[in-house]
């Protein structure tokens, strides 16, 4: 018969250990490593046990021919987002911040679904009542989508393994737990068995599967490494929870491309695609020194952002460095790079950078937009007010090329913008109005003016 199994999993890297130790043996990280019970564990066979069962393989053509419609949204940016809409059978993953919207936005798909779909949504932080509040706030009001509040995930399988549902929202993986497992709600074993148990039910009837998860205060996807291994499909939500826009990305997808993004933004009515955010983020900017736009990519959409910059003499022994929307690090480097290359002196100021709309820069192309507002704010000088700026910065101050070029470009000239800034271009023909810069000692001696 099978029996409980005790391992010991690693929360940094997800590694397994058959005892406990004070250090992770594989990532080499200290006091990372708890205890999980797996349910129903085989125990090791020896040499006379029975062999197994011949598999049976079939064709790729074979496999290809089953393939099922994908359960579409009504909200074409995620649909694009997840290649198409959610597969019959996946086991979907949804992260963020407490108070980001994602138990909102997973209520409007749930109802769009609804409407060709059996759709179930459980809840295990809130009542049926408490659900209803919200769609009653998000203007939903129908009989077809199925509310259920429970914290089993004994009873969660059970439903969904009766296939009486094209898609079940399980709001959140870290508030459920199996009976067999004495471990309170959230631990990594329940965490860890709790998955495994409804993503084998989803599977069997071919039932598509939502998870919601928490994050840590770091921002990482709370419970063992395991979850997201186990899951076939891994969204993020971003953003500032007070204000600002909410960015949708996938981490990992089985089933289409991690390149794209869906961004929002909240409204009474729940959260909205942006159509033209580019123009929304830009409607308040005022031209001052120490302002630049920034042609930047979500995934494969350009998006132009203002990067404002402000520089003032330290009033402490140690200049303070701070940033909102970028890495600390990567800030500092630039700083560091700008005082070796160039005649800035920067090291009695303090230096605070701001990505306007509550955006976070992912790629390095915004390295050159960072650097000219720095300098532009520095010495109260002003880039031309019809130009973007984009380019990655290497530490000897050279610009260096960045994708999607013709993209930023063509984003730019349609919000009006004259002129856009960036790296030269190695063996095409350069735009009309497009100024390719060698380095960053450059760009700011021909663009900045006073």
């Amino acid at each position: 018969m099978a029996k409980d199994k005790t391992v010991y999993i690693c929360s940094s890297c997800g590694g397994e250990s058959q005892r406990w130790s004070g250090k992770c043996f594989t990532c080499g990280e200290w006091n990372t490593l708890e205890e999980s019970v797996i349910v129903g564990a085989k125990p090791g066979t020896s040499k006379n046990s029975s062999a197994g069962s011949i598999l049976k393989p079939d064709s790729v053509s074979d496999a290809v021919a089953h393939d099922e419609p994908r359960l579409q949204t009504a909200i074409a940016d995620v649909d694009v987002l997840l290649g198409g809409g959610f597969v019959a059978g996946s086991v979907n993953l949804l992260a963020g911040q407490p108070g980001i919207g994602k138990s909102t936005i997973l209520l409007q798909i749930a109802h769009a679904i609804a409407k060709n779909k059996q759709v179930l949504y459980i809840s295990g932080e809130e009542s049926t009542h408490q659900v209803g509040l919200r769609a009653k706030r998000l203007g939903i009001s129908s009989n077809l989508l199925h509310i259920v509040a429970t914290n089993v995930t004994d009873d969660i399988s059970a439903t969904i393994s009766q296939g009486d549902y094209d898609i079940v929202v399980v709001d959140s993986i870290q508030t459920v737990a199996c009976n067999d497992i004495s471990s309170a709600a959230g631990s990594m074993s329940q965490i860890t068995n709790s998955t495994k148990m409804l993503s084998y039910a989803a599977k069997q009837s071919n039932t598509a599967l939502i998870l919601v998860g928490h994050v840590t205060k770091e921002g990482s996807i709370a419970g063992p490494k395991l979850l997201e291994h186990i899951v076939d499909v891994v969204l993020q939500l971003e953003g500032d929870r007070y204000g600002g826009f909410k960015i949708l990305r996938a981490i990992k997808n089985r089933y289409g491309s991690t390149e794209d993004s869906a961004l929002f933004e909240m409204k009474g009515s729940g959260l909205e695609v942006v159509k033209n955010p580019s123009a929304a983020l830009l409607a308040e900017r005022q031209q001052t020194d120490g302002s630049v736009v920034l042609a930047t990519m979500e995934g494969t959409r350009p998006l132009l952002v203002e990067v404002q910059a402000l520089v003032n003499q330290t009033n402490y022994g140690y200049p303070k460095r701070a940033a909102s929307g970028m890495d600390l690090n990567r800030l500092q480097l630039l700083i560091a790079m700008l005082e070796r290359r160039t005649k800035l002196k920067l090291a009695d100021m303090d230096v605070y950078v701001n990505i306007v709309g509550g955006i976070r820069l992912q790629e390095p192309a915004g390295d050159l937009a960072v650097a000219m507002a720095i300098a532009s704010a520095a010495k109260s000088m002003q880039l031309s007010k019809n130009a973007v700026v984009f380019g990655e910065l290497g530490l000897s101050g050279e610009v260096r090329h960045v994708p999607h070029i013709d993209k930023r470009i063509q984003e730019a000239r349609k919000l009006g913008f004259d002129e856009a800034v960036g790296p030269v271009l190695q063996g095409k023909a350069q735009p009309k109005q497009y100024k390719g810069v060698s380095s960053v000692r450059t760009a700011l001696n021909t663009y900045l003016k006073s």
